[in-house]
C-alpha cells in the first residue's frame, strides 16, 4: 500500500514531501518518545458525567493513574476489572480536546448512538498522559490555544493566524504531515476490537485508527470550508453542508493551481448537521415556546458560551454591559457559560459594574444545572445566570443543556453554527470559521458574522426590536422538516452499515 503521507486520493506529492513529513515525525518522536512497541492495556469505565444521560463509557489506555478521565477517588486501589466490550452494539467515539468543538460533536454522536440503541465508547486521544499520542496532541493543542489568544492582535491575525487557518490547513502537504504524525498515535488502538466502528470528530483520531488497522472508520468533518486537514483516507468522510461537497470531492485548491484527482464518491457522504438527539426530539415545540415568549413580552434569553480557548472575553464583556439595563428592566435575561474557565466569570464580574448584583451563580453542580435548564423550558427566567463546571464534560455539555430554554445563542461561528437555535454570530477565531456563519445565514437560522462590537450590538437590537427571532424559528422548523439537523443519526447509521458490510 502506498504511504498515505505521499499519495493522497491518488495525488502523488513526491518523495521530497514524504521525506519532509518523515523528518517532522522523527523530530516529534525525539521530543515525545517512541512507544510504537508498547502494548498498552485497555480499561473501560462508565463515564460518571454523561454515562447515565448519553450511555457513554470511557476507554482508558495504559496506566490508569495517567488517564485524564480515570476517577482515582472512586477507585482508590487504582484498578478496574478487565474490560467487557459490547462488540455487537459498541461504537468508538474518537475525539480530542482542542477547544470545545470536537468534544461537542462527539457528544452529539454519542447522544444519537445511544438513542439508536448503540453503546458509545469515549476515546479521547488527548487524555492518555503516558502515551506519545497524548504528548504530541497536547503540544499541538497548546500551540493552537496560543494562536487563538494571539489572534486578538490584528497584525498577527492578518499575517499568520487567518492565512494558516484558511490556506495552510487547506493544503495536501499539511495532510501529509498529519498522516505521518498520526502514525505515532496508532498504539493506543492496539487492544481495541478492530472491527468496532470508530466515529471520529477530529482527523487525527481517524488517521491513527486507520494506521492501527481499525476496519470501520467514519471521519465526521466539522468545517464546511474544504481543507485537506480533515482527510483520513481509508475512512468514510461525512459533511454537514452541501456547499462543501464539491470542494471536498475535487480537492479544490488543495495542491496549488493543479487539478487534483477527486475523492472516490463512496468516501464522501452528505449527512446534515451533527445535533444531539435531545435537541432534535422536540425542536418544533421548543421554537414555538421561543416565539410565544417574545409575543408575550417575556425577557428574551441570550445564551453566551465561551469556548475552550477563552479568546473572546472582551466581546462578551461589551455584550453584557449593553444588555445589563435591559436585564434590570426585565426585557432580557442572560445565561453565561464560561465552561471550565472560572477566572473568566470572575474577571467579567470585576470589570462590569452592577453585573454581580443581578447574577445567580450555578457553579460545579451539574444536577442543579440540569434542573435549572429543565425548569426554564416552561418556567420564568430573569437576571443573569452564570455557569461554571470544573469537569470538561459538564463544562461543554452545559451549553447543550441550556440551549432548549434559550432564545438566542451568541457564539463565534464554530461547531455551534450548525445548532438549531437562533444565533447571533460574533467575530470568528480563524478565517475557516466564517463559512459557518455564511451557511447559517443562508438557511435562515443565524445572523451574518458580526466582526466588531458595534455591529454585534446592532444585531442585539434587531433581536430585541424586530420579529427576527420568529423568522429564524420559522426557518428552523422548515429545516427540521427536511431532516437538516439529523446528521448525527446518519453518521451512526453509516458506521453501523460499515461494520455490517453494507
Amino acid at each position: 500500500m502506498a504511504d498515505r503521507a505521499r499519495i493522497i486520493f491518488g495525488n502523488d506529492l513526491g518523495e521530497a514531501q514524504l521525506r519532509k513529513a518523515e523528518k517532522a515525525k522523527q523530530k516529534n518522536l525525539k521530543k515525545f518518545g517512541d512507544d510504537s512497541n508498547k502494548n498498552y492495556p485497555i480499561h473501560l469505565e462508565k463515564n460518571e458525567y454523561i454515562g447515565d444521560s448519553l450511555g457513554v463509557y470511557n476507554v482508558l489506555v495504559g496506566d490508569l493513574k495517567q488517564n485524564a478521565h480515570f476517577n482515582q477517588e472512586k477507585h482508590p486501589d487504582g484498578t478496574l476489572p478487565d474490560p467487557v466490550w459490547d462488540e455487537e452494539k459498541g461504537m468508538i467515539m474518537g475525539n480530542i480536546r482542542m477547544g470545545f468543538g470536537h468534544y461537542r460533536m462527539s457528544m452529539a454522536m454519542a447522544s444519537c448512538a445511544h438513542a439508536l440503541g448503540y453503546v458509545p465508547y469515549w476515546m479521547d486521544l488527548n487524555s492518555y498522559y503516558e502515551t506519545t499520542c497524548t504528548k504530541w496532541i497536547s503540544g499541538q493543542n497548546e500551540l493552537y490555544s496560543m494562536g487563538s489568544r494571539l489572534s486578538k492582535n490584528p497584525i498577527f491575525n492578518k499575517l499568520v493566524w487567518e492565512p494558516m487557518n484558511y490556506e495552510g490547513f487547506r493544503k495536501l502537504t499539511y495532510n501529509s504531515g498529519d498522516q505521518k504524525n498520526a502514525e505515532m498515535a496508532a498504539p493506543v488502538y492496539r487492544n481495541v476490537p478492530h472491527d468496532m466502528p470508530v466515529v471520529s470528530t477530529h482527523a487525527w483520531c481517524a488517521q491513527s485508527a486507520i494506521h492501527a488497522g481499525m476496519k470501520n472508520v467514519v471521519a465526521a468533518v466539522c468545517d464546511n470550508w474544504p481543507m485537506a486537514l480533515h482527510f483520513a483516507e481509508g475512512a468514510v468522510h461525512t459533511i454537514q453542508c452541501h456547499n462543501a461537497y464539491m470542494g471536498y470531492r475535487i480537492l479544490n485548491g488543495m495542491n496549488g493551481d493543479a487539478v487534483c484527482k477527486p475523492m472516490p464518491q463512496k468516501d464522501l457522504v452528505y449527512t446534515g448537521h451533527y445535533i444531539d438527539h435531545e435537541l432534535v426530539m422536540d425542536l418544533d415545540n421548543d421554537c414555538k415556546k421561543r416565539t410565544d415568549r417574545r409575543t408575550a413580552g417575556k425577557p428574551m434569553r441570550f445564551l453566551l458560551t465561551i469556548g475552550g480557548a477563552g479568546a473572546q472575553k472582551e466581546i462578551f464583556a461589551a455584550i453584557i454591559s449593553y444588555l445589563l439595563p435591559m436585564i434590570k428592566s426585565g426585557k432580557a435575561a442572560l445565561y453565561v457559560n464560561v465552561g471550565d474557565y472560572k477566572n473568566v466569570w470572575d474577571e467579567l464580574c470585576a470589570e462590569i459594574p452592577g453585573m454581580k448584583e443581578v447574577s445567580t451563580e450555578h457553579f460545579d453542580n451539574f444536577k442543579a444545572t440540569e434542573k435549572f435548564a429543565a425548569d426554564a423550558i416552561d418556567g420564568e427566567v430573569t437576571g443573569i445566570h452564570g455557569f461554571w463546571h470544573k469537569n470538561i464534560f459538564e463544562a461543554v455539555y452545559c451549553t447543550n443543556v441550556l440551549m432548549r430554554s434559550a432564545d438566542v445563542l451568541v457564539t463565534k461561528p464554530s461547531e455551534l453554527a450548525f445548532y438549531p437555535i437562533p444565533k447571533l454570530f460574533i467575530k470568528r477565531v480563524g478565517k475557516h470559521e466564517m463559512w459557518g456563519a455564511i451557511h447559517s445565514a443562508e438557511i435562515g437560522d443565524g445572523t451574518l458574522e458580526c466582526r466588531d462590537i458595534p455591529h454585534t450590538l446592532q444585531m442585539i437590537d434587531m433581536f430585541m426590536q424586530t420579529p427576527l427571532l420568529d423568522e429564524m424559528c420559522d426557518c428552523i422548523k422548515v429545516n427540521n422538516s427536511i431532516g437538516l439537523y439529523n446528521g448525527a443519526y446518519e453518521v451512526i447509521k453509516i458506521a453501523a452499515a460499515l461494520k455490517n458490510g453494507k
